[in-house]
């Protein structure tokens, strides 16, 4: 079902301005950061630039598309599409591509990318889903709250054993944010949260180099700037470079092969380096725009699906950014999560692009802009809270 011509016109205007920005400004970030690089390991110092320019023609492609699908097709194909990634992440521990000691990339002769990614909004929509169909039954912890742990554990389990940390810790926090919104007891998530910290902390440190982060963390908040982790002290450096105004674009000096993945996880210390405070507060607060106009959405939806979605993919894409932003500036552990709509990688900008293309469809119908929903006749119904439903009690 596609939107009609009249609702495509009060999209939210300011979400669609703030992504896209986020995404023209990448590719001048990303050139920066990775022409050395790129230079250095294949010759030409714009290769990254024209693959990264590439995704996000893409993105753009697939955001202007998705927005055009009414979101609550979603709700029907949820169990498949989830179904699909989990058979993906299973593939991707059997045959995946193994670099850096993680098998992370599904490779199909030129084509790449990462289920991981994928898995964090499959999972949002059929969490969203199951709640919206078992209604009041959530509040209960056998047959409601179960059987929507049961899919959070499959998810993020197989990404743990990729192994992919931060990625599913990240998928565990936006579910429980979800389930919490979806009106799951307080005392059933603090229950299942007890013993879920423990269990993620104990595989935190299982592995040395996880081990190595999390101690680098502590040391360089006890003993100061001298046990600072390698990488994100050259990453502070790019930010002390910067100043108030920056160095100006291409003026990174970090970039000289100083500073690992500059291009990708770390890219918000170039942004810092050559544009400076200024540039770094503008960045965080296009993130915080996008936040709160998400929040907007999810509190004018017109149905609880809608709502649950839109909040699961405010929350996950705020998060990320603020964290990555965390992490780089030495204030969080070292994570692998990319700054989205910035960071090169197709697979986080494609799943990105694909998210907010959904929150504007959701937005597209809200009662945001009464005028607008005045003319073509809206009237907003019940929630599904408030009225029978037909599927109530199934589980799965």
């Amino acid at each position: 079902m596609i939107i009609s011509k009249t609702r495509k016109n009060h999209i939210d205007m300011a979400t669609l301005i703030v992504v896209l920005v986020l995404m023209v400004f990448s590719v001048g970030v990303v050139y920066s950061a990775s022409s050395t690089w790129a230079q250095e390991h294949v010759g030409e110092s714009g290769r990254l630039l024209g693959n990264h320019a590439l995704k996000v023609l893409i993105g753009f492609f697939v955001l202007f598309t998705t927005m055009q699908v009414d979101y609550k097709i979603l709700k029907k194909i949820s169990k498949p599409v989830l179904l699909v990634v989990i058979v993906l992440l299973v593939l991707t521990l059997v045959l995946g591509v193994v670099s850096k000691g993680a098998a992370r990339w599904i490779q199909y002769g030129f084509i790449g990318f990462q289920p991981a990614e994928f898995a964090r909004l499959a999972l949002l929509m059929h969490l969203a889903a199951l709640i919206v169909r078992k209604q009041e039954l959530v509040r209960d912890f056998s047959t409601g709250f179960v059987p929507l742990l049961f899919w959070i554990a499959v998810v993020a389990g197989l990404v743990l054993l990729q192994p992919a940390f931060s990625t599913g810790a990240m998928l565990v926090v936006v579910s429980f944010i979800v389930l919490f919104i979806g009106g799951v007891r307080w005392k059933h998530l603090l229950l299942t949260l007890s013993t879920v910290i423990p269990v993620l902390l104990a595989y935190m440190v299982s592995a040395e180099y996880r081990m190595r982060r999390v101690m680098s963390f502590v040391d360089s908040v006890v003993g100061g700037n001298d046990r600072m982790n390698h990488q994100v002290w050259q990453g502070i450096l790019g930010f002390a470079n910067g100043g108030l105004l920056g160095l100006g674009p291409g003026g990174s000096k970090q970039r000289e092969l100083y500073l690992p993945e500059s291009f990708g996880d770390f890219v918000f210390s170039i942004i810092g380096e050559e544009y400076g405070l200024i540039g770094t507060l503008a960045v965080l607060t296009l993130f915080v725009i996008f936040l709160f106009r998400g929040l907007a959405i999810a509190r004018h939806a017109r149905d609880d699906f809608g709502r649950l979605l839109a909040i699961g993919i405010t929350t996950s894409v705020t998060l990320y950014a603020f964290v990555n932003a965390g992490v780089t500036l030495g204030i969080l552990p070292t994570t692998g999560l990319p700054l989205p709509f910035i960071s090169y990688g197709g697979s986080s900008m494609l799943v990105s692009c694909i998210m907010v293309g959904i929150l504007l469809n959701i937005s597209a119908q809200t009662d945001m802009h009464p005028r607008l929903a005045a003319e073509v006749g809206d009237v907003r119904p019940l929630s599904p809270r408030q009225q029978p439903d037909p599927v109530v009690g199934k589980v799965y």
